[in-house]
């Protein structure tokens, strides 16, 4: 079946339609509720894998104009004729001479034709060299195809925002019904692939890989700046003015941050060390926008307001 036959809709399906089937047709083949199905963990495979290109605006306009295969492999640029022409009977060598099968009016390999030039507009110029170098008729030299390995299979982890911070290793559950615990890389964010190697499906020449799309989930309250985190802190009015010791949230768990006499709200104040990591290895900071806030209906602040007389005009650097 082809990958639109696979989810069971039709070619032209809007992307919420791919979404959709995809969804409906995953809750019924998970591996966790059909642990006694094999064909069901199969079907899981496919589907995924289905989705996996079709989900992928540039893989699906390809596989759409028939670049790519089913697997997301290229296609050869031709099909049973070569380079546009047909086999056609009797077109083959000469009796008792090497040549190749099936072109019209038969090429003899030492003749007049040199299909360099056809192979350099297919294949560029340094695969034709290489036939060159080879020896082979015409700057060419045919490959036989082994086995094929099997399909490879496509899945999504949504990963906590603090675990992928921290690089925490994930638990996933595998088209088999198998469970591993998957190691995050170094420079993790949304969209990072991580290819399992022999954790595809089955085939002649070997078994095919897992390739795990990675989504960083969204947090309550910190924010994801490069690989920076930012956290905005509210403190009260009496621990800005005075400065205080507070008690701060992290990837890593709570850490006590000091807020300096006089603090106003918008001050930024860092924590090293605390963001995610790139790929060198690196960890980003914590960045803390301070935001002084203010209870409401106090009566003792606001009669210290009415007789405060400071403060001066804030806003005269806006000239106003």
């Amino acid at each position: 079946m082809d990958l639109y036959q696979r989810l069971g809709i039709k070619r032209g399906a809007s992307d919420e339609e791919v979404k959709k089937a995809y969804r409906s047709l995953a809750k019924q083949l998970h591996p966790d509720r059909n642990k006694d199905n094999p064909n069901a963990a199969k079907r899981f495979g496919e589907i995924t894998q289905a989705y996996d290109l079709l989900s992928d605006k540039d893989k699906r306009a390809r596989y759409d104009r028939g670049e790519i295969d089913e697997e997301g492999n290229p296609k050869m640029p031709f099909g049973a004729g070569f380079g546009g022409y047909s086999p056609r009977p009797g077109a083959g060598a000469r009796p008792g001479q090497p040549g190749f099968e099936g072109f019209p009016g038969g090429f003899e390999a030492g003749g007049t034709a040199d299909l360099s030039d056809l192979f350099e507009g297919l294949f560029g110029a340094a695969s034709a060299a290489r036939g060159r170098k080879q020896g082979a008729p015409g700057g060419f030299r045919a490959r036989s195809r082994g086995p094929q390995k099997g399909a490879d299979v496509a899945y999504r982890l949504t990963v906590p925002f603090v675990d992928a911070a921290t690089l925490a290793a994930q638990r996933i559950t595998l088209a088999d019904g198998k469970t591993i615990d998957l190691k995050l890389p170094k420079g993790l964010e949304d969209g990072t692939r991580i290819r399992l190697s022999g954790k595809g499906q089955p085939g002649p020449g070997g078994t095919g890989d897992g390739i795990v799309t990675i989504q960083v989930a969204p947090h309550p309250f910190y924010t994801r700046e490069g690989n920076h985190i930012r956290l905005h802190l509210p403190v009260t009015l009496k621990e800005a003015v005075l400065g205080a010791k507070v008690k701060v949230p992290t990837p890593d768990g709570p850490v006590m941050l000091t807020i300096p006499r006089g603090t106003s709200s918008g001050k930024v104040l860092r924590l090293k060390g605390r963001g995610f990591t790139d790929k060198s290895g690196k960890r980003g900071d914590q960045l803390v926008t301070v935001e002084v806030d203010l209870p409401a209906a106090d009566c003792e602040l606001e009669a210290f307001a009415e007789r405060w007389k400071g403060g001066g005009n804030p806003r005269a650097p806006l000239g106003v």
